[in-house]
């Protein structure tokens, strides 16, 4: 799967390079969330800009991802979702499951706060 990825010290971001998350690049997805985590990331962004669509194999990628950082205590936010992304979200009820935030700004605020009342 074509991405960006940005290695900052508190978290990853991740920008997929593509429009459609499938059953073709999901399994992806999900080996390079094992990966980044053996790596050391501690949370994880998944910039989802560019993607128009995702089924239901892409959204369980993101639910695979999710885990794996929840259960190194460490966060996982999805951000730039658009209008039919967001509606597949509400459907499935992902939306009470998963951090979904407006912008990548929001996702890294978010993943400071976390850290902050982490180590309070």
């Amino acid at each position: 799967m074509k991405y960006e990825i940005d290695k900052e010290e508190k978290y990853y971001l991740l920008k997929p390079k593509v429009e459609k998350i499938d059953s073709t690049l999901s399994p992806t997805l999900k080996a390079d969330f094992i990966t980044f985590e053996v790596e050391g990331a501690k949370n994880m962004i998944v910039n989802l800009e560019n993607v128009k669509y995702i089924d239901s194999s892409g959204l369980s990628a993101l639910l695979v991802g999710n885990r794996i950082f929840s259960e190194k205590k460490g966060s996982f936010v999805i951000c730039n979702l658009n209008e039919h992304v967001m509606k597949l979200m509400k459907i499935a009820k992902l939306d009470k499951v998963l951090s979904l935030l407006p912008s990548v700004q929001e996702s890294i605020d978010s993943i400071f706060l976390d850290e902050i009342e982490k180590n309070l």
